[in-house]
């Protein structure tokens, strides 16, 4: 279910954590509109009872089809991306934003060298060659996060039982901003929740083509809202 999802407890660590009484539970979740359909690409965080365990701070954002893939990327403060280019034609990506500004200049195949996203925050990619490719890394400070898949679902496993503190982050929100989604008891059996996330009316009708403008739009929403 879960696109994306970092990190994972190894077994040395589970060994220490019910050695210490410590559950280890699952979590799932669907994430809706405010009509209630289910709402793809949303991005769940949590700070719960326990920090998450150290693990390698990697990702990867690709580019497949003139497209971002994924579209939405969460990482945690730190992460190092990594920017392949599978597509058969060159990309220039770049992103303005306050919380991580950087190029990679006309290039194919995967750079060398990744980027360190080192501050929390809300990060808009762009390709300097094609307008309407338009990704996003959401960079936190949580201890735990997920993207929703296709139909909304959130799956969280080997979490230490106990209750956490969620919030929801998505694209196409009014203010570009994480919203509180409450408290979350997480034990066993899988505990399972229902979480909504309201998005403005517009902003479920696609438009019938990629607007030339794709990237300059999603980057202004950014910056305008973070600076309130």
């Amino acid at each position: 279910m879960t696109r994306y999802l970092i990190p994972r407890l190894n077994g040395a660590l589970l060994g220490l954590l019910f050695s210490a009484g410590v559950v280890a539970a699952e979590l799932q979740v669907q994430v809706v509109d405010g009509t209630g359909q289910p709402l793809e690409n949303a991005v769940l965080t949590l700070t719960g009872p326990l920090g998450a365990p150290a693990a390698p701070l990697r990702a990867e954002m690709d580019q497949k089809l003139k497209q971002f893939a994924p579209s939405v990327l969460v990482v945690r403060t730190g992460t190092a991306v990594t920017f392949p280019n599978s597509d058969n034609i060159r990309h220039h990506v770049y992103s303005f934003s306050p919380a991580k500004r950087f190029e990679l200049r006309l290039y194919q195949g995967t750079p060398s060298e990744p980027v360190v996203f080192d501050n929390p925050g809300v990060v808009v990619l762009g390709c300097n060659i094609h307008d309407w490719m338009v990704g996003y890394i959401y960079v936190t400070e949580d201890p735990w996060f997920a993207v929703s898949d296709a139909q909304g679902q959130v799956q969280m496993q080997q979490l230490p039982a106990g209750r956490y503190t969620a919030s929801l982050w998505h694209p196409q929100a009014a203010d570009m901003l994480p919203q509180a989604a409450g408290e979350l008891q997480v034990g066993e059996p899988a505990t399972r929740q229902r979480l909504t996330l309201e998005l403005p009316t517009t902003a479920r009708t696609p438009p019938a083509a990629p607007a030339p403008s794709a990237f300059g739009e999603a980057f202004k929403k950014a910056t305008r809202d973070a600076a309130q």
